[in-house]
């Protein structure tokens, strides 16, 4: 790299030696060196941030991971609820009473409040009649 009035001591002395011999003086921008003591300060500083940003990043990811486990619970039931209200209806399980008709072939199957909530086909083994359907078809048994 070329330099000038390095005769000189830094500061005063040398500015005012570049400025006697210049032709003009222009405000200029560029890019200035760093010396080896500013890259080793910069490097130093540079590892000190990266350890507060691991550490701030860390603390955060805790901080989501509580946010993620109060709202894990409410997605949850707010997917459930969107579902009822498209289906305007829930599943439920629990304990419905079948009735086959051998007239129609058919098993039809009630809830507790006595509706209907399904109907299918009888299969072969359901035909096959027994004391249970003859005295309901009755109504009652001959006494």
């Amino acid at each position: 790299m070329k330099k000038l009035g390095q005769e000189f001591s830094p500061g005063m002395a040398r500015k005012s030696f570049l400025n006697d011999n210049a032709d003009s003086v222009e405000k200029k921008g560029y890019m200035k060196k760093f010396t080896d003591e500013d890259i080793v300060d910069f490097k130093n500083n540079l590892s000190e941030t990266d350890i507060q940003i691991n550490d701030i990043e860390e603390e955060k990811k805790e901080v989501v991971n509580v946010f993620k486990l109060k709202l894990k619970p409410l997605q949850t039931q707010r997917q459930k609820l969107l579902k009822d209200l498209k289906h305007k209806a829930e599943f439920v399980t629990e304990e419905c009473y079948k009735f086959i008709d051998n007239e129609t072939r058919m098993v039809e199957y009630y809830n507790v409040e006595g509706e209907l909530i399904e109907t299918r086909p009888a299969n072969a083994d359901e035909l096959q009649r027994n004391i249970f359907q003859d005295i309901r078809k009755n109504g009652t048994e001959n006494q």
